[in-house]
């Protein structure tokens, strides 16, 4: 069972009944768990619109009607920032990692790692990645490729997820068969059975630091969803689906 959450983000939370975010997809999970725990406690219903940072972040420069953008990267939100359309720079509030997977029938060498599996691949094999035009992780996944050696995947292998759930999806339904999602979407129950999941290591990439940021004309519950966001408890949250907490 979930833990009470109680905390001073609970002040002002009975001011409105719905806060209205955006969200990258790499936090479907847990924001879901998070969402749930805070209705419990207050009453507040998040509604979540999840999506590619950048397509996201244009979409709230076009008008988004959302309170609050959680990014899976810090420069989108550096953009809407310096756009005028936040209330400040926004907070870090985790770091993600990056997970190999491969459909759950399948016999490529997992274990040994990134080369290896591409190496296996035969001809007319798919591997998935969130579009990096569009997807902070996606982003990682070409910097992860490129340190491991395998080097720039020809386009007829490549495939791009419009974002990071979609990517991991590819592979679920064995569309793809290998692929680089989030470590958080890879061992959530709800896709974990279909997948065999590696951990990618941390030094493959540079960090993943995400940021979220209030908009300008959010409400007060909006802030007090934000603060309970850094909260100890929804930080454990985090860290249960995978993610690190920056320091």
């Amino acid at each position: 069972m979930a833990a009470p959450l109680a905390g001073p983000w609970l002040a002002h939370a009975q001011s409105s009944t719905r806060v209205k975010i955006a969200a990258a997809s790499n936090l479907k999970f847990v924001l879901a768990d998070l969402a749930t725990q805070y209705k419990l406690q207050t009453g507040v219903q998040v509604d979540v619109n999840l999506g590619a940072s950048g397509n996201l972040a244009r979409q709230i420069l076009q008008g988004l009607p959302v309170e609050q953008f959680i990014s899976a990267d810090e420069a989108w939100v550096a953009e809407l920032a310096k756009s005028g359309r936040t209330v400040d720079a926004g907070q870090r509030y985790a770091t993600g990692r990056l997970a190999l997977i491969v459909p759950k029938n399948s016999a490529l060498p997992l274990a040994q790692g990134l080369a290896a599996v591409v190496r296996a691949m035969k001809a007319g094999d798919k591997f998935a990645i969130a579009n990096p035009a569009l997807a902070p992780y996606g982003v990682a996944a070409v910097e992860a490729l490129m340190r491991a050696g395998v080097g720039p995947l020809p386009a007829g292998q490549k495939v791009l997820g419009d974002n990071i759930g979609q990517a991991t999806q590819f592979v679920a339904t064995g569309a793809a068969q290998a692929g680089i999602t989030a470590l958080a979407l890879a061992q959530a129950p709800e896709i974990a059975s279909s997948l065999q999941v590696l951990p990618l290591p941390a030094d493959l990439h540079a960090p993943l630091h995400q940021r979220m940021v209030l908009l300008k004309g959010a409400g007060a519950a909006a802030a007090d969803w934000h603060r309970f966001l850094l909260s100890p408890p929804a930080q454990a949250v985090f860290v249960r689906h995978g993610y690190a907490i920056p320091q």
